[in-house]
């Protein structure tokens, strides 16, 4: 039986499940000073359990967006011991980020052998082989940054990677490894897809409540936008 979707316009928002929403993508983020001035506005109590994770996960992804992937290795084995072991793709990607700085300061000796040790043992996976010869291919350029894999070379991957092992260590802790306002919006984007499909035509999802509260939370952004 199709719903009319006026019948969901009428169901409330509480400001404390915005504040929750809030919260965890400051979590999620180590936004710890910014978490803090949230909490004293609207008199949320302090996560204070998550304090000191934050601290580890926000060293961590400095690392990683520094391009010192070596310290974030290192900083990531004393905080989740097994995780690089038993994640052989995120392993490689920050290794790789290593070998990219050496190519970048020009040290093409160095980073040849260090491909050859700590890259090429990866190598046996056809996944990982693929990337490796995407990385090794910058050593045959002078100038790497004219070469098509140059996008391996910039920010945006940096900050790739030091997402994905946020993600990886929040799940290694049993934490959500995506935030409530991401999944809010994945399932906002579905909800919308089908019905513009479906001509208007409202359809259930598993997973009611989030869907209805995603749509009601866009529809309160929405008008506070105007």
């Amino acid at each position: 039986m199709d719903v009319d979707p006026r019948h969901y316009e009428q169901i409330g928002i509480k400001d404390n499940d915005i504040h929750n929403i809030v919260l965890s993508y400051l979590v999620h983020n180590c936004y710890r000073e910014t978490l803090e001035s949230f909490v004293d506005c609207t008199g949320m109590p302090e996560p204070a359990d998550y304090i000191e994770d934050m601290e580890k996960r926000k060293g961590i992804f400095c690392c990683v967006l520094e391009g010192n992937a070596l310290k974030a290795i290192e900083l990531t084995e004393q905080v989740a011991c097994d995780l690089l072991e038993n994640n052989k793709d995120l392993h490689f990607d920050l290794l790789s980020l290593h070998f990219v700085e050496l190519v970048c300061a020009k040290k093409c000796t160095e980073a040849l052998e260090f491909a050859q040790n700590k890259l090429m043992p990866f190598g046996k996976e056809q996944k990982l082989l693929e990337k490796l010869e995407d990385f090794l291919s910058l050593l045959a350029y002078e100038e790497p940054e004219k070469s098509p894999m140059f996008h391996l070379l910039g920010s945006e991957y940096r900050q790739h990677v030091a997402d994905k092992l946020n993600r990886a260590i929040l799940a290694h802790r049993n934490l959500p490894s995506y935030t409530a306002v991401e999944r809010l919006i994945q399932q906002t984007i579905v909800v919308r897809q089908s019905l513009n499909q479906d001509h208007g035509k409202y359809v259930f999802f598993i997973g009611r409540d989030s869907t209805i509260f995603s749509e009601g939370l866009s529809q309160r952004l929405d008008s506070g936008s105007d």
